[in-house]
Formats: C-alpha cells, structure tokens, sequence
C-alpha cells in the first residue's frame, strides 16, 4: 500500500515537471512558432495576435473544425510579416472554417523582397490554386468577417475567397500589391477576389491603391456556380492597371456608391497581350440581375463600364469623366460598351439611365442587342481624338466596313464578339456633345436600321475639345 502511495506522488511530481519543462519550451520558442501553435489548437474563442512584427516562414492555418474564432490584433498594433523565404498559399489560410473574425491588424507581403513573374491563369482554373502567396485565403468557410484589417505589398492576392458563403469585408485597406507576367504585365492579381460559386457577400467602405491587376472583383468560372447575391459599396480605387471592380459569373449583385480613379496605369503594366484593356468597372461572363448605381469614375484610361455578358440589369445615376488630352489615354474607349462573349447569354433588357459621360476618346455608347432602355444621360465633350479626322493618329477607323463606329455619339452595333439582333431598343432625352456630333450623333452598322428603335427627344451639338 505503502508502494502505490510513493509511486502515486512520484507520478505527480513527474507530471509537473513535465508540466514545467513543457511551458518553458514554450516560452523559447519563436513569436512565429507560438502564434502557429495557438491557431492549430485553438478551436473557438478569441485570440489576440502578438503586439508587434511577427515573421511568417510558411502558411499559418486554423485547427481543424475552426467555429466561433476572433483573431484581434494587440492594442499596441500587429503584424503578420512573410519572410524573404515566404511560399505557401497564403500567409494565414482559413479552410473549412465556421463564423471566423478578423479585424485590427496588418498583413505584410514580400513581393518587393522576393519578386516572382506569375504568368495569368489559364481559363477555367480555380484561383486558389494558381495563385500562392497570398495574403488571406479563405476556403469553404461559412461566415467570415474582415474588418481593419491593413494589407500591403502582397505577392498575389491580398484576400482570396472561394467557396464561401456570408462574407463581410468592410473598412480594409489593400496597397501596392499583385504580381507581374514575365513581360512586366498584370496578370489579374493584387486585390479583394471571390470565386466558385460563392454567395451572401459584401465589400464596403474599402480602399485599394495601387493595384497591378483588378482591384475588386468576381471570377468568371464557367465550371462551378454563379457568384450570387452580393454588394460592393462605398470603395475608394485609386491606381489600377486593369479593371477597378468587374463582376464575373454573377448574379443579384449590386455595385454602388464606389469612387474610382486612375484606372490603366501605370501603361506599362497594361495586359497587352492577352486583351486586357482596362475599365473601371467591367463585366465578365453571365451577369443578370445586377445594378451599377451611383459609382464615381474618373480619369479612366479604357472604358468606364464593359457590359461584356451584362443583362436584365441597371446602369443608373453613374458619372464618368476624363479631363486629360486624348494622347494621355493610350487604351481611351467609348464611356459604355457592350459585348457578348459568353454564348451563355444574350444582351437584352439593359437601363441605361441618368448616367454623365465626359470627356470619352471616341464615343459614349457602343449599343448591341434589344430592349435596352437608354434614357436622361448626359454624353459629354465626346470623341475627344477628333474621329475619323485624326484617323491615322488614334486608330479611327476600327472596321474599315464600319468606320463611323468610334466616331459616333451612340452606335449601334451588329456584333461584337458574336453577331447580334439589335433592334427594339428606346433611346430617348439624351443630351449627346462633342466633335462632330452634329452629323454622328447616333448612328447604326450596315444591316441595323434606325427605323426599328425608338429614337426621340435626342439633344446633339458640336463641341470640339479635340484640338
């Protein structure tokens, strides 16, 4: 009895000093090595990032079946810093993930400390796969929140999402992120993208500056669902070398109240070869149900808005204004241009309304499809090249079968991807300016006829800003 007694306190002791030697190797181990610790085991509650620098050396995950977690930065500020040697996903991966929030502190990329050229994904390809390096990545998670959240000079993608649904991203702020092609080109990366099929998500009140790809945006998968039900609100995009938002595969999403400025620059960055040309808020794929509203556009060096699969939808009470030389805006375009690339739809049923366009380098609406409604916008100091005078200088004539296009007020097109049936549109109480609008105030492509719109209540009249 005596035996088991001794032997039971010998236990005990043994058991503490485990105990202790355990916490103590704790203590020696890295910032990194504790944080990477915590988060592997810690399943629910609230954990409270280090104060300070910590450096990341690889991905830092979440314990499995992750549920009801608040990751807080200190006080004092964090930072979750990738190392010269970083590679992984991302610098903090949440996968498989249930009601997570993380807010107040900052993520620091290496993308100047160890530049890699990343060429664009090939279509139909999930980005979580192709893109590594990221800043955020978050996975199947049902229930994100991201708030004050500061990410900076990240490789790729600042914060990824797919597969998720009930995402709310609001006062972040994303700069100088993304990577280039190996000819120095944006290869879509360096802002806020959600993909495959996610749904119930909002990005508001955010700021993004000097971005290399899109700054905000949906992916077009042909492969996996719709992006449904979403908002993007209250944006500020300043610097962007390809799109500033583009809404991508989606469907009851609305874009509103977003200011967005310097989109096409730097040129150089410009994707060329692949087509890219920027536009401060773009379409891709089957897009229906959706709103741009209220959005503040300026100094775009592309388009202002690419219908490009856009329909069913609204563009309403938008402004659009460039006040440079048509020379400063090497890839300028028409203010609205539609186009059906995806076979998937058809481009009908579009209001176009109460929007102000000013200052466009050809002209304001390349118009393709039927019943569009396009009403009460104000196309302003168009055709800023001087087309087709300056033919030869600016590119005018696009279609040498067309050449009226890029020097019309509104044209109305019969394809543009693909061929289409423009007719049935209504076009009315616009007040259209610019050089030569007089006589190229709304005109149509051989085989649309004028006859089949209703055309009426149109303001035209020269105002030349070419010269």
């Amino acid at each position: 009895m005596r035996f088991l007694e001794q032997s039971n306190v010998m236990r005990v002791r043994t058991i503490a000093v485990l105990t202790a030697v355990g916490a103590l190797a704790a203590c020696n181990r890295s910032p990194e090595a504790r944080l990477r610790h915590v988060l592997a085991t810690q399943t629910s509650g609230r954990i409270q990032l280090p104060a300070g620098v910590v450096e990341i050396s690889a991905e830092l995950t979440l314990a499995p079946g992750a549920h009801d977690l608040e990751i807080a930065g200190a006080p004092r500020g964090s930072t979750l810093k990738a190392s010269a040697a970083f590679h992984g996903r991302a610098i903090l991966v949440l996968d498989q993930a249930k009601n997570i929030r993380l807010h107040e502190f900052s993520i620091e990329g290496n993308r100047e400390t160890s530049p890699k050229r990343l060429e664009m994904a090939p279509p139909e390809n999930y980005f979580r796969m192709w893109y590594a390096d990221n800043g955020i990545l978050a996975d199947r998670v049902d229930g994100l929140t991201v708030s004050g959240v500061h990410l900076a000079h990240v490789a790729n993608f600042p914060i990824l999402v797919s597969r998720s649904m009930d995402i709310a991203i609001s006062k972040v702020v994303v700069a100088d992120s993304g990577s280039l092609n190996a000819m120095g080109r944006n290869n879509l990366s360096g802002g806020i993208l959600i993909e495959e099929g996610s749904a119930h998500f909002e990005v508001r009140n955010s700021t993004f500056q000097n971005i290399a790809g899109n700054a905000l945006w949906t992916h077009s998968l042909r492969i996996t669902p719709r992006l449904s039900d979403g908002v993007f609100a209250g944006n500020h995009i300043d610097t962007v070398a390809r799109d500033g938002i583009q809404l991508g595969a989606a469907t009851r999403v609305r874009v509103e109240n977003n200011t967005i400025a310097n989109v096409g620059f730097p040129v150089k960055q410009v994707d060329v070869e692949h087509a890219g040309t920027p536009a401060g808020i773009d379409t891709a794929g089957n897009v229906d149900d959706s709103v741009y509203q209220g959005n503040k556009l300026s100094e775009i060096n592309g388009k202002c808005f690419d219908l490009d699969g856009f329909h069913d939808g609204a563009v309403s009470g938008n402004t659009c204004i460039n006040r440079k030389p048509p020379e400063f805006y090497a890839f300028g375009h028409f203010g609205v241009v539609m186009n059906n690339t995806d076979p998937g739809m058809r481009p009908q049923n579009i209001e176009v309304t109460g929007n102000t366009f000013d200052g466009m380098k050809f002209g304001g609406l390349f118009l393709i499809g039927g019943g569009h409604r396009i009403a009460g916008n104000k196309f302003l100091n168009l055709d800023t090249a001087g087309c087709n005078e300056s033919a030869a200088k600016f590119g005018c004539i696009y279609k040498k079968d067309e050449p009226e296009m890029l020097e019309s007020g509104i044209y109305l097109g019969r394809a543009a991807e693909h061929s289409a049936d423009t007719r049935g549109n209504v076009i009315e109480d616009n007040l259209i300016t610019g050089h030569g609008m007089t006589l190229h105030c709304i005109q149509a492509a051989p085989g649309v006829e004028l006859k089949s719109q209703t055309i009426k209540g149109n303001t035209c009249a020269d105002v030349d800003r070419s010269r």
